[in-house]
């Protein structure tokens, strides 16, 4: 867990082992399967060569006949199915990675509501309503747009008595270590499998997110399952202030 000597953080970084959510329903069937359900999809994944559209994906046999039709590719040997494997191989990587995320967030969000005993599932994600400047038919408008983060824990939604208490006691102790008042509502989560990016816009639009939650009466959090997060995001994350 990181945090500032002053200020508000625009996301608190915390590694989600280190927290006080554990469900103790963790070594189910049902909850593994709904971390390992997106994952199997990765099974299927096949590169596209171009060809948009999931039902576009290029079969082995389907890259040969493009791939061997190119007469530069087939003359420089790029026909061959090291070359497809190798294709398959760097797409289905960064598939991997997205739907382990994917399975993170599911699996964050059901353990919320395994824990925290709310009424109704809708309070365990978090949406809010901001604007955008665009162009539209050469004139600026402003379009309403609902951005969602992955995961809430809503002070008064809260009905076990020992959750609500420990959640109370770790906010209360974790504002005053960065010196930010507490919140009013609760706390919110943008869940991440592991933080490598260093896509500028992803990471604006984190901090944007932070800023609103301040704004709203949320802590945001930042809840990273792996110990992968890069640290020029995470000191990006810290010295920026929401």
């Amino acid at each position: 867990m990181w945090g500032s000597r002053s200020g508000h953080l625009p996301w608190t970084v915390v590694c989600y082992r280190s927290g006080f959510l554990r469900s103790k329903l963790m070594s189910d069937t049902d909850n593994l399967e709904i971390f390992l359900s997106p994952i199997r999809t990765c099974r299927l994944y096949k590169p596209k060569f171009g060809q948009s559209g999931r039902e576009n994906s290029v079969s082995l046999e389907g890259f040969k006949t493009l791939y061997g039709a190119d007469r530069f590719y087939a003359w420089i040997g790029l026909d061959s199915e090291l070359m497809y494997a190798a294709h398959k191989a760097a797409g289905g990587m960064t598939s991997v990675y997205r739907q382990i995320g994917i399975g993170c967030e599911r699996l964050f969000r059901k353990i919320i509501l395994d824990t925290v005993g709310y009424e109704s599932p809708i309070y365990a994600a978090w949406s809010y309503e901001t604007t955008k400047n665009v162009i539209r038919n050469g004139k600026p408008k402003q379009e309403k747009r609902v951005l969602t983060l992955d995961g809430r824990l809503e002070f008064s939604k809260i009905t076990t008595p020992s959750v609500a208490q420990a959640l109370n006691d770790w906010v209360r102790r974790y504002c005053a270590k960065i010196d930010a008042e507490i919140p009013t509502n609760g706390v919110v989560f943008e869940v991440r499998q592991g933080y490598k990016s260093k896509d500028s816009k992803r990471q604006n639009a984190d901090i944007e997110n932070a800023s609103s939650a301040w704004a709203k009466g949320y802590l945001p959090i930042f809840a990273i399952f792996s110990a992968q997060i890069d640290a020029d995001n995470m000191n990006r994350y810290i010295n920026s202030r929401a």
